[in-house]
């Protein structure tokens, strides 16, 4: 889950959206000249079934960030009840990534002596620890994005990209160095990028939303939502995001997994996935 924007300024209304869209490019086969790249984390599952239909109408493949989140049914996000879902959204073509297995925020560093390995503080929101704080060395932290990796890997047959999401988005450069050692690159988000699906409806309503994506969003951003979230009342999809799919494929733009996107592309290629 992605910490809310604090500015109510960021989300003014902008112009009419555009108008119907033409048969979508393909950045992955390289004609398109206006990517983006819309990432998915997870949450609780409620407009799953949704999103894919959306997904599949529009011919977009995404990037799934994945903890195992709870769920309003079923064993949580990477439970059996749900991994059906996920060899599904493989055989369709998306790529997969973790989001830590007890989506565990980043807290904070621990002061440590000159030349000691990094320690950090750090507390699941999900799982049988949530709540909890503590302080994890950085093989910890590793085995946590590892988690979510071997569960989508098994579940789905399909090797995840060496990338993973911290919750929040909350880092330091310390944290983000460990990740490194241990094999894992991290992706936030574009500024124009966070779709504010996690902000109250009352105050940030769909279409109000919508018209700041379509107004503001340009080739190269990372785009995030999730897959239901727990205390917004009007859900943001799938009731925005057919229309701002096909309003950026009216203006030009086309849609790829991370595995295409120049920061990251290179480091996938060295590291698997």
């Amino acid at each position: 889950m992605a910490a809310s924007l604090g500015s109510a300024a960021a989300f003014a209304q902008s112009a009419a959206a555009p108008a119907a869209a033409p048969a979508p490019a393909s950045a992955a086969e390289g004609s398109c000249s206006k990517p983006v790249y819309l990432t998915l984390d997870t949450g609780h599952m409620g407009v799953a079934n949704q999103i894919a239909e959306v997904l599949r109408k529009t011919q977009v493949k995404v990037t799934f960030f994945a903890a195992n989140e709870r769920t309003k049914e079923g064993d949580g996000s990477l439970g059996d009840h749900w991994a059906p879902w996920w060899r599904a959204r493989a055989a369709e073509g998306h790529a997969f990534a973790s989001h830590t297995w007890d989506h565990t925020y980043w807290r904070g560093d621990v002061k440590v002596p000159a030349g000691a390995a990094p320690r950090f503080k750090v507390q699941p929101s999900q799982g049988p620890q949530a709540g909890q704080r503590f302080e994890w060395t950085a093989a910890q932290y590793c085995a946590q994005i590892q988690q979510s990796e071997d569960r989508l890997a098994k579940t789905t047959g399909v090797k995840p990209l060496p990338l993973f999401r911290a919750p929040g988005g909350k880092t330091s450069p310390s944290l983000i160095a460990a990740a490194k050692s241990c094999g894992y690159a991290h992706v936030g988000w574009s500024p124009a990028g966070f779709l504010g699906d996690e902000l109250p409806s009352d105050k940030y309503p769909n279409q109000q939303l919508l018209d700041k994506a379509l107004r503001d969003i340009r080739p190269g951003d990372i785009l995030l939502a999730h897959l239901g979230i727990w205390d917004r009342k009007d859900p943001w999809a799938p009731a925005v995001l057919q229309p701002l799919i096909e309003g950026l494929q009216a203006k030009g733009f086309c849609f790829a997994t991370l595995r295409e996107h120049p920061q990251y592309k290179d480091w996938i290629r060295q590291h698997g996935g």
